[in-house]
């Protein structure tokens, strides 16, 4: 076997080394280019000395998408690729050259990780165009999701800035509503709302073309007399806000947040949802209590081939939803944070789903009253225990290709009335329950033992002058 350690990079070429299979370096580093002249080389010096079916291993990380054409080549050439964490890297460089980085460093560590850990490394299976083209789209629309929820954030911010409150206080419906548009356009200021009146703003309102999508416009009145009060707090002019230029921001921030609206839902009907339903056309994915569509999408398209996880317990590994763990002799660190491997959606939306699907599946449900009740763990912590078991039935689901059976804890199929009533009956937890491990208890707990530590400390040093000055 031959192993090749490639140090990818972004705007240079990258950096190679072969190794055999015993952790012997056969060549020098050196550079490999993104073309198949420079790649084809590469796979004849790894060749060198050996005959033509010599297995090829290719371990490098991923870095951007400088991973994905060289990935393609090697498997089209029959070369086996693993794209390994780059936690791991650093953990290794560390042992070898503990105050030393470099591009050569790097892509000798690539290659000595085949044989160091070979059990920690999964060769890559790049799912069918389809798929990836799925998996990008999800992609997508998170981001586009996020924006939408950063842009809202904004200018709702600014709304309670310049006008002292929430518009849908004012009467003038959501955010994007046609009577909120249509002010944050021609009447933003509040003192040019004082000197306009209600009589002018209703009739500019009723000769733009938005009227007749609003049926009330008692919001006219209450803009009004808001603006009153707005200009006593601002004065009129102000000589701290321009007003005029804060219309122009939030009116450009609307502008971005409608298109914004538009690609969600173009990328939602338009791409998600078909690829997902022509790659899953059983749709039994969304037979799982809070798993929908778009969900199902990101499982679906990151999951790739469910059978590339021999187990369960693989598969909660890679996707990262678990916590660290740190364990000595008799004593093991409690309440640690997940660990950052696995892709972020995967995590993202098992614990979404968790949260509704804990409601409705009284397995999941016990799981997550364990967690709450008897272990007194805080409602995140349960929600993302049962996060990890909504992931092995995912898992399941994909690998057998089969709709999901509601059951009880002991295996009995239950319809969903009757899984509610059992929830109800047995896994409610109780108000104290939640008052004990929220945040602000335990915050307050946390407090408490910080100030009795301080008191025990002050106590010693009263009790011990001579420490103090020593």
């Amino acid at each position: 076997m031959r192993i090749i350690g490639i140090d990818l990079a972004l705007t240079s070429a990258h950096k190679a080394v072969v190794m055999d299979d015993r952790g012997k370096f056969l060549t020098p580093v050196f550079a490999v280019a993104t073309l198949p002249e420079a790649m084809a080389g590469l796979l004849q010096q790894a060749r060198e000395g050996v005959e033509a079916s010599c297995p090829l291993v290719v371990v490098m990380e991923p870095t951007g998408l400088a991973w994905l054409p060289v990935t393609v080549y090697m498997l089209l050439h029959g070369v086996t690729v693993y794209l390994v964490n780059s936690q791991q890297v650093a953990d290794l460089r560390r042992f070898y050259k503990k105050h030393a980085k470099s591009d050569r460093i790097d892509a000798r560590v690539l290659a000595k990780l085949y044989v160091v850990a070979p059990e920690k490394l999964h060769a890559l299976r790049l799912p069918a165009a389809s798929g990836y083209a799925l998996q990008r789209a999800c992609k997508q629309l998170d981001w586009v999701v996020t924006e939408i929820t950063k842009l809202t954030n904004q200018i709702i911010a600014l709304d309670r800035m310049a006008w002292l409150s929430d518009w849908e206080d004012l009467g003038l419906g959501d955010l994007l509503s046609p009577a909120a548009r249509w002010c944050r356009e021609h009447y933003y200021n509040p003192a040019a709302v004082v000197h306009a009146g209600v009589e002018r703003i209703r009739q500019d309102w009723r000769a733009s073309n938005l009227a007749e999508l609003e049926e009330s416009e008692t919001w006219i009145l209450a803009l009004v007399e808001r603006a009153g009060k707005v200009v006593e707090v601002y004065g009129d002019p102000c000589p701290y806000v321009d007003f005029d230029a804060l219309q122009a921001e939030v009116v450009m921030k609307q502008k971005w947040l409608g298109q914004l609206e538009a690609d969600r839902n173009h990328l939602r009907k338009d791409v998600v949802f078909p690829l997902y339903h022509q790659l899953h056309p059983s749709g039994n994915l969304e037979t799982l209590y809070g798993v929908g569509e778009e969900s199902a999408a990101v499982f679906l398209s990151f999951f790739g081939d469910p059978s590339r996880f021999p187990t369960g317990r693989q598969m909660r590994g890679w996707s990262g939803m678990v916590p660290n763990s740190k364990q000595s002799a008799d004593s093991e660190s409690k309440g640690l944070h997940i660990s950052q491997a696995g892709p972020d959606l995967i995590k993202k939306f098992a614990y979404l789903d968790a949260e509704v699907a804990r409601r409705y599946d009284p397995q999941l449900s016990a799981i997550y009253y364990d967690q709450m009740v008897k272990k007194g763990k805080h409602h995140t912590q349960a929600v993302c225990a049962v996060a990890t078991h909504l992931l092995d039935r995912v898992w399941v689901v994909l690998v057998e290709d089969r709709p999901y059976d509601l059951r009880d804890v002991d295996g009995t199929p239950l319809t969903p009335e009757r899984a509610r009533k059992i929830i109800a009956e047995r896994y409610t937890v109780p108000d104290e329950v939640r008052k004990r491990n929220n945040r602000r208890t335990r915050r307050a707990r946390t407090e408490n033992r910080a100030e009795r530590r301080f008191t025990r400390q002050e106590r010693n040093r009263e009790s011990s002058p001579e420490l103090v000055r020593g």
